[in-house]
């Protein structure tokens, strides 16, 4: 049974969460703040963290940037703003997906199944096809343990997010890729992103593996194309 853990300060909406969920097949807990999320955390691994942004002390932004620093963990972000700046701040803290209030529980179910689907599709890959490492300019991506190494052999911390964005890169080097197929062969082809999503995941990637950012050599944008990796990649 898949573990979920729910952090919002709204009793009635973590009550009403945990037993659709339950009914659902989730073994579900919940936390009213970010104290209780880390006395969670500690006590226990989750498969996927459901964190609501407007919370009483530390803020849901706040509490994703630490969770992202510390856990490869799915993240699925709840807000009552619906503005797209607040979308993008929480996919650039490393959430997989983001959700604005009112919201049907079905909505969410959905959302966090397309989620857990994505990581498990990422291991029963691992599984069926045989992937061990990739080298890139000097880097290796280990997709079995799900890491990034830098040319130093310094370990690189990913969001599950951008460790299947890395991937999809990776396998299909000198390749330009659409947005659209990006989204497809990152999070499936029911995933409802919105382009600005890789944009933005492709962003965190460019600071984490190019020496200059803001020049990069490794995944390069294609105008009115999208992006290519241009790394030769080695399978080892």
């Amino acid at each position: 049974m898949q573990s979920i853990l729910i952090v919002d300060d709204d009793e009635e909406i973590r009550a009403l969460l945990q037993q659709f969920l339950k009914k659902n097949g989730y073994d579900v807990v919940t936390a009213a703040s970010g104290i209780e999320m880390d006395k969670c955390m500690k006590e226990r691994t989750y498969d996927l963290v459901v964190v609501d942004v407007m919370l009483p002390g530390e803020d849901g932004f706040s509490l994703c940037a630490r969770l992202r620093a510390t856990s490869r963990v799915s993240i699925i972000m709840v807000t009552g703003v619906s503005e797209t700046t607040d979308r993008i701040v929480g996919l650039e803290l490393g959430a997989e997906d983001y959700l604005s209030k009112p919201f049907d529980a079905r909505e969410l179910l959905a959302r966090i199944r397309a989620v857990l689907r994505r990581a498990g599709n990422s291991r029963n890959d691992v599984k069926s096809n045989g992937r061990p490492v990739l080298r890139f300019a000097g880097w290796q991506l280990d997709v079995t343990r799900r890491e990034l190494r830098s040319p130093d052999k310094t370990l690189i911390p990913l969001s599950g997010g951008e460790f299947e964005l890395l991937v999809v890169f990776a396998e299909h080097p000198q390749r330009v890729l659409s947005r659209e197929q990006l989204i497809d062969m990152a999070r499936g082809p029911m995933h409802d992103a919105f382009d600005r999503s890789i944009d933005v995941q492709v962003s965190r990637l460019r600071r984490k593996i190019e020496s200059d950012p803001s020049n990069p050599e490794i995944i390069r944008t294609i105008r009115n194309g999208g992006y290519m990796f241009m790394a030769t990649v080695e399978r080892v």
